[in-house]
């Protein structure tokens, strides 16, 4: 296919036209570093966040800070996964993406990444991942793996579902489960499974006790999955023209004009699922009032969204890495009861 454009030294429709990598990145990076969405920051915050969410949430309901070498672990994580599921997205919907306006000029449609590197890009970057998923414990890594079923599958709800972003949703937010899961500590992955397998070896048996999750991280995982399928609605309000086109379904397109009080209902019920997160982890008074911020910025955004205003709907979309650290913020004064 012929590139429609030059992705190499022009800024992406949804990137910032300042972006680091138009500005700084070597002209033989750039292709790489927009595979993986890295002109685009949002993607890999919102990818995050959840992650730093859980993680918060285990310390608070212990009465400490979260861990900050498990925050710095899953950021770095978070952008490669991130990367990684670009790369797969645009393979599969490199046909897709060539049809739409904003998405036409992304390095796999416009024939400046060929499928091959980008399979080798996906895979490096899913190889560097899992070297940190083995340096936590081995219910993390459980939840890790599973995790690739809700990756692979994503690309392709567009095609079968109107609701898409739901399933983005599930996606997402799997980084609650598993910071939380990380936050609880234990031997790492790596020693587990050499353990049991050097216990197979000599001919004994070797019981490894997993953790659970209770309650309050999962009721924080679904506090997720609905703040994702408002904000990702927001984001498709861009291209409901183009989708329609395309025959591409989205939450956009299904809801019309709906779509702004349904992006309420999804944010008032992700607000209350937080809530409920706090308070069965029996959260201090201190989570509340910056909850209350999280809740009245989300408001703000179903306010302001027009179905018929796309540059306002990307400037709301990105907002939500403001929501989400208001979010963090709150389970992390949780941690105070006195």
């Amino acid at each position: 296919m012929a590139p429609s454009s030059d992705p190499v030294t022009a800024p992406l429709p949804d990137a910032a036209p300042a972006n680091w990598v138009d500005r700084h990145a070597p002209l033989a990076m750039r292709p790489w570093l927009k595979l993986g969405r890295l002109d685009r920051p949002t993607g890999i915050w919102l990818l995050m966040l959840p992650a730093w969410q859980g993680i918060a949430l285990a310390g608070a309901m212990r009465g400490t800070w979260p861990d900050a070498r498990l925050l710095v672990l899953f950021a770095i994580g978070a952008t490669l996964m991130r990367a990684a599921g670009c790369a797969f997205n645009d393979i599969v919907d490199r046909d897709i993406d060539a049809r739409v306006a904003r998405t036409r000029d992304r390095p796999v449609a416009s024939g400046h990444i060929n499928v091959r590197g980008a399979w080798t890009f996906l895979v490096a970057c899913a190889l560097a991942s899992l070297v940190i998923l083995l340096s936590l414990n081995l219910l993390c890594l459980w939840l890790g793996l599973a995790s690739l079923a809700l990756v692979a599958a994503y690309p392709f709800m567009k095609r079968i579902t109107w609701w898409p972003q739901a399933w983005l949703g599930l996606t997402f937010n799997w980084g609650a489960l598993m910071g939380f899961a990380a936050a609880l500590g234990g031997p790492s992955a790596a020693l587990s499974v050499a353990l049991v397998a050097g216990a197979g070896a000599a001919g004994t048996s070797l019981a490894l006790v997993t953790p659970t999750l209770p309650w309050p991280a999962l009721l924080l995982y679904a506090s997720g999955v609905f703040w994702t399928l408002g904000y990702d609605t927001i984001y498709a309000v861009q291209d409901i023209e183009d989708d329609a086109l395309a025959g591409v379904k989205s939450s956009a397109r299904r809801l019309g004009r709906a779509a702004p009080r349904a992006v309420f209902g999804f944010y008032a019920a992700s607000l209350a699922l937080a809530l409920a997160a706090g308070w069965m982890g029996g959260l201090g008074l201190p989570f509340l009032p910056l909850a209350a911020l999280f809740g009245a910025h989300l408001a703000r955004q179903a306010l302001r969204l027009k179905i018929d205003d796309p540059a306002r709907a990307l400037v709301l979309f990105r907002s939500n890495a403001v929501a989400g650290l208001l979010l963090f913020a709150a389970l992390v004064a949780g941690h105070w009861r006195g």
